[in-house]
């Protein structure tokens, strides 16, 4: 079975070696063809610790690390322009 990896933002790093991502699903409305978002959080490990606020992330799923940690962080896609 193929491990699922998803692009997303990096929402928080407050914890240590953990990031919170935000993965967007954006798909049409069955009936009225409007594009709606659904967006997800996940906790993912970042190991190095070198993730910041707003950073586009690629993560992949992996063992479960902690009780809500299903995910480690591959690469960072790209680096945010917000100053932290």
């Amino acid at each position: 079975m193929p491990v699922k990896q998803e692009i997303g933002i990096v929402v928080s790093n407050k914890m240590a070696k953990t990031v919170v991502v935000k993965i967007e699903n954006r798909y049409p409305h069955p009936i009225y063809s409007k594009t709606l978002i659904k967006t997800k959080k996940y906790l993912a490990h970042d190991e190095l610790q070198e993730c910041n606020i707003g950073d586009k992330v690629l993560v992949e799923e992996c063992r479960p690390l902690s009780k809500r940690k299903r995910w480690k962080l591959l690469k960072i896609l790209s680096k945010s322009s917000l100053i932290n």
